[in-house]
């Protein structure tokens, strides 16, 4: 099988963006796909919630150095504590890398580039990018397959999500051809409540056949398990958190057949 590049991004901060990369490539490696989560958010918490210090001055080479082109991706990345799942990590310093590309040659189409590099060790890589509509969002975009959306069921929920669609078409119409909407799973799922139900009611409404049948539900496990570095399929495989996020991946699978 050839490599699926998917990255998971939406410009709305706080929508389990990173947990839903996190517990994707944990599912995915446990499935036994070789997996790679290539952390491209300046904030790290891909790199944290896997229990890799961001200041540990053993972190040489992250995806800072990647995308000035000092080092490869193949230097960039670190076994993970779990069979078939790589990383390559982010600090802060990745948001002073933005700036200076924008005056780079090839300035979006540079992760692409650095993903070619390494694609044939992997039968998935996926991308956690920023929440913002920013150049490393476009070379994320660029560089995969599929965009993956998870949407919180809150009010304001499909605020923005227009917008980052508008991005998408422009991005498959300049740069990307191939590149399309995997699909959009409904995260911090609350039963009790009429408001998400509401919410995703009008998710499927908006996305029909392209949402998720997997909602991904609030829990508290799931929220408590990026503190402890782990994913939470190793924090607490029983919870709901860990069950919602299996049933998802492989829905994933079946999508990117």
């Amino acid at each position: 099988m050839s490599v699926k590049v998917i990255c998971v991004t939406n410009q709305k901060g706080g929508v389990g963006k990173t947990t839903t990369a996190v517990n994707l490539c944990y599912y995915l490696a446990r499935d036994k796909f070789r997996t790679l989560l290539v952390d491209f958010d300046p904030q790290g918490n891909a790199t944290s919630g896997l229990g890799i210090d961001k200041n540990n001055e053993a972190l040489k080479t992250t995806m800072t150095e990647v995308i000035l082109g000092t080092a490869s991706l193949s230097e960039a990345i670190i076994k993970t504590n779990y069979k078939n799942f790589d990383l390559a990590p982010a600090t802060p310093e990745l948001a002073n890398a933005e700036v200076e590309i924008t005056s780079m040659a090839k300035k979006f189409v540079r992760l692409r580039d650095a993903i070619r590099q390494v694609a044939e060790n992997y039968d998935y890589i996926v991308i956690d990018l920023p929440p913002s509509l920013s150049l490393l969002t476009v070379n994320g975009m660029i560089a995969s397959d599929y965009l993956l959306l998870p949407v919180q069921t809150e009010f304001y929920a499909l605020e923005g999500v227009a917008q980052l669609l508008e991005s998408m078409k422009l991005v498959m119409k300049q740069a990307n051809p191939k590149l399309r909407l995997l699909g959009v799973v409904a995260t911090m799922y609350d039963k009790r409540t009429s408001l998400s139900a509401q919410v995703l009611a009008e998710i499927k409404k908006y996305f029909k056949n392209l949402t998720f049948k997997t909602t991904i539900p609030r829990n508290v496990r799931l929220a408590e398990a990026p503190s402890h570095g782990v994913p939470v399929g190793a924090y607490d495989k029983f919870s709901k958190g860990a069950k919602a996020y299996k049933e998802f991946t492989r829905e994933v699978e079946e999508r990117t057949k």
